[in-house]
């Protein structure tokens, strides 16, 4: 298991769910990613779209930026 961060700040809707989607491919079942954005309806999309694909949603923090880190699934 590895750990990974996107930095997908100051990227608007649709960009932040596409760069964790393209990341995610690149990635190992098991790896971590914590992506950090800023766009604040990341913090819906990204879930949702790991929610559809298989991957869990470790923690999900809300401050000035978003920072959402996800386990990759099988």
């Amino acid at each position: 298991m590895e750990r990974f961060v996107l930095d997908a700040r100051r990227l608007l809707c649709p960009l932040p769910v596409i760069r964790t989607q393209n990341r995610i491919r690149t990635l190992e079942a098991g790896d971590i990613l914590e992506v950090v954005c800023t766009d604040p309806g990341a913090s819906h999309d990204i879930p949702a779209w790991c929610r559809i694909h298989g991957h869990e949603i470790v923690e999900t923090v809300v401050e000035e930026e978003i920072r959402i880190v996800i386990r990759v699934g099988g």
